[in-house]
């Protein structure tokens, strides 16, 4: 399941260190190649929010290997692309993955480890994600420039297959479990209004996130002036400091799970205005960037814990509305960031999610004013 979620998560971030040869040999804009994670994010909205209905009383691991299987398709798809469009469609395909998986996953590490061990379950899970977010980008990078954006993606279909192959021998059968009425409605869960606010303020957080960290390749280029080399290396020390973030990030929850959330779409605003007031020099932006990942990847370990405490009867309803807010913000930030970009240029795509990162940051205040429990 971590290898899983290694090969899912570098599928759905490939693009951002491929835009420019993507946009070049397709012939579109960078913001039009940038729409690619947005269809995707648009497409996992969709199926987050109706798979268990779909799905039905589908035996879990046959539906497991259906998505993975549908995630080798989406990579192939993607590396021969004639045209734009065939592009979009593959990454529409990764999109379903992305809704289907990570909303199943909670459910599925309940079905395979004891009551007791499924933090340590969805730790291993989200080991994967982390592992993906180190090597992904300066892997795109590196094989891009090795062999190709279209060789980039190829690679990451052996990686599918193989996850397909160990969850094909490994998973056990796992039937649906028996759910009450009504548990599949997720969107009943919007009368509650600390759902609400906590949705708003995850929602307006990866939106901000990734309006700015989808054309980060672009503006490196553009703007910081950097080679494919020094750019890869960039990427890197971004994705190390994101996984040092995940493996420190408890100890700050556990002094204040709200206080940490609000400061860190703060922390993420003013890295995006410094780099819009000196994104130009090579070392000031290779030192803020490695402060941007070290704190983005920790906001939705909070929010994972956020939910988990305040609505732990309804967590697989929860999550799944987490996971369309989620997306859904990833698709509108990259989509309000591409058209920006493309209209008026890098300032205004990281002047907008500066903006938008501290009316997240609000709303987190918000949340924590309407939740009785007495963290912080």
């Amino acid at each position: 399941m971590a290898l899983c979620v290694f090969a899912l998560i570098a599928s759905e971030f490939m693009p951002v260190s491929l835009l420019t040869p993507m946009a070049t040999d397709l012939h579109v804009s960078e913001g039009m190649a940038g729409q690619g994670i947005a269809i995707s994010g648009a497409f996992a909205v969709i199926t987050s929010l109706s798979i268990s209905a779909l799905a039905g009383r589908m035996n879990r691991k046959t539906l497991l290997l259906v998505l993975t299987a549908l995630m080798c398709l989406s990579g192939a798809i993607v590396a021969l692309a004639p045209n734009y469009a065939t592009y979009m469609a593959g990454r529409a395909l990764i999109g379903v993955v992305v809704g289907g998986f990570w909303s199943m996953s909670a459910a599925t590490a309940m079905q395979l480890v004891p009551p007791s061990q499924v933090p340590r379950a969805l730790a291993i899970f989200n080991g994967g994600n982390a592992l993906a977010m180190v090597v992904a980008a300066p892997m795109g990078s590196y094989l891009g420039a090795s062999v190709g954006w279209r060789g980039a993606f190829f690679c990451l279909v052996p990686v599918a297959l193989i996850a397909f192959v160990w969850q094909w021998a490994s998973l056990p059968s796992m039937q649906a479990q028996p759910r009450a009425p009504g548990s599949g409605n997720v969107l009943r869960l919007l009368q509650n209004r600390r759902v609400v606010l906590a949705m708003l303020a995850i929602g307006l957080f990866f939106m901000g996130q990734f309006a700015l960290f989808t054309y980060l390749r672009p503006f490196l280029e553009t703007v910081t002036q950097v080679d494919a080399a020094t750019f890869s290396l960039m990427l890197l020390t971004l994705g190390v400091a994101g996984f040092i973030g995940t493996a420190v990030i408890g100890w700050f929850l556990q002094r204040g799970v709200f206080r940490t959330l609000a400061v860190i779409p703060v922390l993420m605003a003013l890295i995006a205005a410094a780099l819009i007031a000196v994104g130009a020099s090579v070392t000031a932006t290779a030192l803020l960037l490695p402060v941007w990942g070290l704190v983005a990847t920790g906001a939705p370990v909070g929010w994972w814990t956020w939910v988990a405490r305040t609505l732990p009867n309804d967590a697989e309803a929860g999550g799944g509305l987490m996971v369309a807010v989620v997306q859904l913000s990833i698709a509108l930030g990259s989509t309000i960031g591409g058209v920006l970009w493309d209209a008026s240029g890098y300032r205004s795509t990281f002047a907008f999610s500066a903006g938008v990162l501290l009316v997240a940051a609000f709303l987190v205040w918000l949340t924590a004013c309407a939740d009785p429990a007495p963290s912080a």
